[in-house]
């Protein structure tokens, strides 16, 4: 029975292949539909351990040309004419691309590959040479995925039940809790958007959550809190983005989320005209492990860059809380809560939160949630104390929680001044690390 099993598999993997070779083909291009029908048919039937010799076949057997791309890079370099170029750029473009356009093209074709690419980053940690794979793959879904072609539509408590559940289900930041929970975060003071693709009608791809308030919140719980009472919409003053998140792992490194955000800001202002205030409430994963660690400063900049006062700050919040001597999961786990913190450990961790978001962010190692919307514009308003009580948040952050604010008149200068690495943080935040 094993042996007959394992076959079968063999079978179907031999298949696939075969499926992509016709695919490609002259004949491929006339067939392009029954072919890919039939290439994501047999890949439905491999195992994980078959997927890796499929993305090895499509790897090593449709790659770039390299010798043919040298002459042509040479030839463009000696003669940069638009000939030349259109011809460069034909022979630099991999075999694959095409492969995975005419799979594309087929009934569920856009979700099968959506589907592939996920089976790929399961692997792609430990087979590095699937890069290449796997950028062709990003470099496409980026294209079908253009927010410029998906839909926007608010999620409500007539939206299709599967959509419902989805959201349910994807919530990544704040988990909801049953239908009940759901239907308080659906109320006309929450509101949730998502995107939607034109060829996935019922698949929210992304979405975000968004309380309607009369003033700035500093703590998560009374948004999240399914017994709280609706306001009035007089009330409406501020909209705060409270949770985003991405329901499909296959579209990593798709950028769709800040476009949300932006839209659904400029949706919110149409309708209710007397918002003035957009902003989040945000986590901070990330902090105590680098507070763990020493609160080290020398991935930023050499440390006499660093401005004496910022370093005297680190150097004096990191000696009040020292956790060479009592971990911080010690701490936790011996009942540590930051209703009962010393006024002196509350202002070390809030200098550190501030140091570790205005410059640390920047780097490769940042927090990203803080890169996300300050990489969307967003200027670092105001850090929380007691924000997030859950254990989650307690964990990561020692409970604190930021408020990133998005003026829709200064976003672009903003985000132009982050990707020069520069964090624009309100003078609140500023008066943490003595900037």
């Amino acid at each position: 029975m094993v042996m007959l099993e394992k076959f079968s598999q063999t079978r179907y993997l031999a298949r696939a292949i075969g499926a992509v070779n016709r695919l490609i083909s002259e004949r491929g291009e006339s067939n392009a539909v029954s072919m890919a029908l039939d290439v994501i048919a047999n890949y439905q039937k491999l195992t994980s351990d078959q997927h890796v010799k499929f993305f090895m076949a499509l790897t090593e057997k449709f790659n770039v040309n390299s010798i043919a791309l040298i002459e042509a890079a040479q030839i463009y370099s000696a003669d940069p004419s638009p000939r030349n170029y259109v011809r460069l750029q034909k022979i630099s473009e991999s075999p694959r691309q095409e492969i995975l356009r005419r799979l594309n093209r087929a009934p569920g074709g856009t979700l099968a590959v959506v589907k592939m690419r996920r089976d790929l980053l399961k692997i792609l940690d430990k087979k590095t040479d699937l890069a290449a794979l796997d950028y062709d793959m990003r470099h496409l879904l980026s294209s079908w995925f253009n927010p410029g072609f998906l839909k926007m539509h608010q999620v409500d408590w007539k939206s299709p039940a599967e959509v419902l559940e989805k959201i349910i289900q994807h919530e990544a930041v704040h988990a909801i809790d049953g239908w009940d929970d759901l239907r308080r975060r659906l109320q006309p003071d929450r509101r949730c958007f998502a995107f939607f693709h034109p060829q996935l009608p019922d698949e929210p791809l992304i979405f975000v959550e968004v309380a309607l308030l009369p003033e700035i919140p500093v703590a998560i719980m009374p948004l999240v809190n399914k017994k709280s009472e609706p306001i009035t919409q007089q009330q409406y003053k501020v909209a705060a983005f409270y949770s985003i998140s991405n329901c499909e792992p296959g579209l990593r490194g798709v950028s769709m989320g800040n476009f949300l955000i932006k839209r659904v800001a400029e949706k919110l202002h149409a309708e209710f005209p007397g918002l003035k205030t957009f902003i989040t409430l945000s986590p901070i994963p990330g902090l105590m492990d680098w507070i763990s660690a020493g609160a080290h400063l020398g991935d930023v900049m050499p440390l006499d860059k660093v401005k004496p006062a910022v370093r005297a700050s680190r150097d004096q919040a990191s000696a009040i809380i020292d956790f060479a001597k009592v971990s911080w999961s010690e701490r936790l786990a011996n009942g540590w809560h930051p209703d009962e913190c010393k006024e002196k450990e509350k202002n070390a961790l809030l200098a550190l939160s501030a140091i570790y978001l205005t410059l640390i962010t920047p780097t490769r190692n940042g927090n990203p949630v803080a890169k996300f919307h300050l990489g969307n514009g967003a200027k670092l308003h105001q850090i929380n104390w007691a924000g997030d009580l859950s254990r989650n948040g307690l964990r990561q952050s020692g409970g604190l929680m930021v408020n990133y604010l998005y003026d829709l008149s200064s976003v672009e200068d903003n985000h132009e001044r982050f990707t020069h690495g520069e964090v624009i943080a309100s003078r609140s935040v500023q008066r943490l690390i003595g900037a």
